[in-house]
């Protein structure tokens, strides 16, 4: 087995002095969110597979971990996600990785496709909502598992390996298409002879890029819109090479980094189209002006920021995993903002650390109030999740003084380089007492 080292807390704090506009050029990391669903994906393949290009992040090596443990022999090498077939599954995802990622149970599913059975806990990621899994296990379940749920963990077992294919209904009624339980449909009819089918799927980036990359590997797939995704199995999927797209949400947090401070930045091979329109939308109505220039995104905001009135939604919609970097942005904007949240309702832990710096946040239910301009001061605060620790950033670079935030397990897991590329752009910025 390969070893990994994974660390388990980062008691270090960031330190940043505000006041200073960012300029100059900054590289976006590939996905996050696309790579944890290709590295699942990975465990499918009969033949080696390797992504590029692959964000160098704490969630990472959870999955690298998860897939050396459960018999995927897997090493990363710089931004390459490695990945060599198993000789021998152990279909177990440990508790204490498994509580650590947001794609427990995606993982779970290639397993269960592999091995015919899996046990994993329910994942775990972020403190601000518990993951519903209940879309993913009736996904299972259509495609012939048996189920036992205790407390937190699950036993799934197929006890028949002639499988028929099946249909199942990724569509929530309180979010609308699931993207995770698209792509654990995804995964079990991949590797079913026959076509499956899944009602309402998601076509987040994520599901996209995956369904590509099974694709090149021989399964077949044919959408139909938002209605149905078909897919047609194989028993022998290929690997290859294959490049993890550029991350959207950290370029619209360095897009709103430079608008709060009222600097320029350029943004190097990821053009205005790579944004969801519903952050297009929410960009323009904001003020932040995009502009291609060399197959890149110039950001500036030169006539003011400005108040939106704006509601979270799937893609492409305006994405949830922007609202908190969004929400410290509308601070320095005149006039009200609101912005109503209806992906994960409870996401508002940034609120009171943005309090904490003078800001005029306000929450009601799903619906988060913002009264700007507000005089932002240096505070001392912790995030509780990946977005939320990025709208603290954003504040502090607005803000009088010298703040220290402290959260950066969490910034860890999903950006690999943020600091050091904000510290480029002219951020002054220290780790402890370690200058960037």
């Amino acid at each position: 087995m390969n070893q990994i080292h994974l660390p388990t807390a980062d008691e270090r704090a960031v330190r940043i002095t505000g006041g200073v506009p960012l300029s100059g050029t900054a590289t976006v990391q590939g996905s996050k969110n696309i790579a944890l669903h290709l590295y699942t994906a990975a465990l499918l393949a009969d033949e080696p597979l390797t992504l590029t290009g692959a964000p160098e992040i704490l969630d990472t090596l959870v999955c690298a971990e998860i897939l050396n443990h459960t018999g995927t022999p897997t090493k990363i090498i710089g931004d390459r996600f490695e990945t060599t077939p198993a000789a021998a599954w152990y279909p177990v995802i440990p508790d204490i990785l498994g509580r650590r990622i947001r794609t427990t149970a995606v993982m779970a599913a290639a397993l269960l496709a592999r091995a015919g059975q899996v046990t994993f806990p329910t994942p775990g990621g972020d403190a601000f909502c518990r993951r519903h899994i209940d879309r993913h296990l009736a996904a299972m379940e259509a495609a012939g598992a048996n189920l036992e749920v205790t407390g937190d963990r699950v036993k799934a077992r197929i006890n028949s390996w002639d499988q028929a294919p099946f249909t199942t209904d990724a569509a929530t009624r309180q979010w609308g298409p699931s993207l995770g339980a698209t792509v654990t449909g995804l995964l079990l009819a991949a590797r079913i002879r026959g076509t499956s089918t899944i009602l309402n799927p998601s076509v987040e980036p994520e599901v996209l890029v995956t369904a590509s990359v099974l694709a090149a590997g021989g399964v077949g797939i044919t959408w139909e819109g938002t209605t149905a995704l078909h897919v047609t199995g194989t028993d022998r999927i290929t690997g290859g090479t294959f490049q993890v797209p550029a991350d959207r949400l950290e370029a619209a947090t360095l897009a709103l980094a430079a608008a709060i401070t009222g600097g320029t930045v350029h943004l190097t091979d990821f053009p205005p189209s790579e944004f969801p329109l519903g952050l297009l939308a929410a960009f323009a109505d904001a003020g932040i002006e995009l502009t291609l220039v060399n197959s890149g995104t110039l950001v500036r905001c030169p006539n003011g920021r400005r108040a939106v009135q704006i509601a979270t939604g799937p893609h492409p919609g305006f994405p949830t995993d922007v609202q908190p970097q969004f929400t410290a942005f509308l601070t320095q904007a005149d006039g009200t903002s609101r912005i109503e949240e209806r992906i994960y309702t409870e996401r508002d832990t940034h609120v009171g650390p943005l309090r904490a710096f003078g800001a005029a946040v306000n929450t009601d239910r799903a619906v988060i109030t913002v009264r700007g301009q507000s005089p932002l001061i240096a505070a001392d605060v912790a995030g509780e999740d990946i977005r939320a620790v990025t709208a603290m950033l954003i504040a502090a670079l607005a803000a009088e003084g010298t703040s220290t935030i402290r959260g950066m397990y969490h910034l860890r897991r999903g950006y690999g380089s943020l600091l050091p590329k904000l510290a480029a752009l002219g951020a002054k910025l220290t780790i402890d007492q370690e200058k960037l």
